[in-house]
């Protein structure tokens, strides 16, 4: 801005010594023009009045177009977090002060190579007896896989391409079963859904329907959070990708609530209101991923794990109505918990309403593409909840909801191809399941199921403390691991399958697993999508951070192995 002000003023300077006589005060400039001149020359003072007032709006024009350049320039360039423009009416993050840095070329070797040594050491070293070498090898390629997607030496889909061409070339796998879960049907629900979700953001329906939460009910900061998290978990179903749901429609909402309620981190301020909803808000995307199978791109990974160790698969409503209390009475009472270990200094926020009214009021009534998307959201939930009584699956529910998007141009398929995340997380989940089935297959599964149920039953519990042991190990572990989709891969089998070995109800165990695969993600700034958007806002401290995610953690337990228990031996789950 500054910059801008002071190339402004040298420009009206210059404008001002090259334009001269403005109502006499230049007289010189004047008669060095060929206008003035000619005039003189014709000795008519109305030729010369007429020459002066045309000299006059000739650079007069100049000048207000160069001010009205500068001035388009200052204001792009003072834009900060939070716009309400961009297309479809959505809110944008915006950052014009610098340009992004460029994108590294190739992988990074050191992650790379780490990956690579670990699963080449395994490789060659002698493996215990009860393994078949495949079984080992195989093994040994996927541990290296996983740390290349804990690593990220490049994006996880060409990390997992590597592991398959690894499996490949050393001939531990076929061709059919290296690609074998390319034609599974929950890699392909995850990539429709990432298409259905980039047209309800692209329409600005899910702003509107976050806007209108908060005028009901943000009146205070208590109930502006509340209206924030249940916000989030109502949308919840139709946007598998977390981090496009909290950081691309929540996110800026948040943000920009805060800084009109005068809680911003840059005046030292977030403690007024912005620490304790950001806190909350982080922790209610965890409860409501767990919440649904469509809640968190990583969910239909566990139910495909979970078919394959236990045969039996868990449809959507099943997993919507075990999580339905456990998930409720956490949204219900984490921000209350919160209110009283982290209260904000600010206890009202009366512009939230308004400021949430006045957004509604600048989108105006609902377009039409918006009411097209909101007829093909309500139809692909309702065919993923009742569809299965009609023999129809998810996937033809989540295409045909696809299909009226595109026959009517909310998105095109070009926008769909550009989906990068969807494709990518297509591929490297559809690699982890090939691997991770052939694991079973080939019988390491269950060898590794049998060393830690000798183990356990060595000890002499029961089914109920050893499935306590077996969810803490499987919880706490997070903390190695930056995804959530890699953790699952790497344990969630081995874990369901000692489950099952020690007298665990099979599906109580898988679905138990996999909602707690979403849960755990809460004490850590990296261990699910919305960590690290939110965390960067700089509301919350590193320190607090922990400490909080630690506490919420054991409180979460409680909750769904004692709450969700006592609800799922209602079910009939146990």
């Amino acid at each position: 801005q500054a910059v801008a002000n002071g190339t402004h003023a040298r420009s009206t300077r210059a404008t001002m010594m090259k334009t001269g006589a403005t109502r006499g005060v230049s007289k010189v400039g004047l008669r060095a023009t060929p206008a003035r001149a000619n005039a003189r020359a014709s000795g008519s003072r109305r030729q010369l009045a007429a020459a002066e007032r045309k000299q006059h709006q000739r650079c007069g024009g100049a000048e207000s177009r160069t001010n009205r350049h500068l001035q388009q320039q200052s204001e792009r360039a003072s834009k900060v977090v939070v716009s309400a423009s961009g297309t479809g009416k959505v809110p944008a993050v915006v950052n014009a002060a610098a340009a992004a840095p460029p994108a590294p070329k190739g992988a990074n070797m050191k992650t790379l190579g780490l990956a690579v040594a670990v699963g080449v050491a395994l490789y060659v070293c002698p493996h215990p007896a009860g393994i078949t070498d495949q079984a080992w090898h195989l093994l040994a390629i996927f541990v290296g896989t996983i740390i290349g997607i804990i690593t990220a030496p490049l994006p996880l889909g060409a990390v997992a391409m590597i592991g398959l061409c690894a499996s490949m070339m050393t001939k531990t796998l076929t061709f059919a079963q290296a690609f074998a879960a390319f034609s599974n049907q929950i890699p392909w629900l995850i990539a429709i859904a990432f298409f259905l979700a980039k047209g309800f953001i692209k329409t600005g329906l899910g702003t509107r329907i976050a806007y209108y939460v908060v005028s009901i009910f943000g009146s205070t900061t208590l109930g502006l959070t509340y209206s924030l998290v249940f916000s989030e978990a109502l949308l919840a179903p139709a946007i598998p990708s977390l981090a496009a749901r909290a950081g691309g429609i929540f996110l800026p909402l948040a943000k920009a609530l805060c800084v009109a309620c005068g809680s911003d981190p840059e005046d030292g301020t977030e403690g007024k209101m912005g620490s304790y909803l950001m806190k909350t808000f982080f922790q209610g995307t965890c409860i409501s991923s767990a919440m649904f199978i469509t809640a968190m791109a990583a969910n239909p990974l566990s139910v495909n794990l979970a078919a394959a160790a236990i045969g039996e698969t868990i449809s959507w409503t099943q997993w919507a109505v075990a999580a339905f209390v456990p998930g409720l009475v956490c949204l219900i009472t984490m921000p209350l918990i919160l209110y009283v270990i982290y209260p904000p200094e600010v206890k009202d926020s009366p512009e939230a309403p308004k400021k949430a009214k006045e957004e509604l009021a600048k989108l105006g009534p609902m377009s039409s593409d918006e009411k097209v998307m909101a007829v093909s959201l309500l139809s692909t939930v309702a065919m993923w909840v009742f569809g299965a009584s009609y023999g129809i699956n998810a996937v033809a529910a989540a295409l045909s909801g696809l299909t009226v998007l595109l026959v009517t141009g909310v998105i095109s398929w070009k926008e769909c191809l550009n989906e990068n995340g969807a494709w990518n997380t297509f591929t490297w989940f559809a690699a982890l399941i090939s691997m991770a089935g052939c694991l079973n297959k080939f019988g390491l599964i269950p060898w590794f199921s049998g060393q830690v149920v000798n183990v356990v039953g060595q000890l002499g519990l029961s089914w109920q403390p050893a499935f306590l042991v077996i969810v803490l190990l499987y919880y706490y572990s997070h903390y190695l691991f930056a995804s959530g989709a890699a953790h699952i891969g790497a344990m969630y089998t081995a874990f369901l399958s000692v489950a099952v070995a020690c007298g665990s109800p099979p599906l109580m165990s898988a679905l138990c697993l996999g909602m707690l695969s979403n849960i755990m993600g809460c004490f850590t700034t990296y261990g699910i999508g919305s960590a690290p958007p939110i965390f960067g806002t700089g509301y919350v401290p590193l320190n607090k951070w922990y400490t909080l995610g630690g506490i919420l953690s054991v409180y979460y337990l409680f909750v769904w192995l004692g709450i969700g228990g006592a609800w799922w031996k209602v079910l009939g789950l146990w």
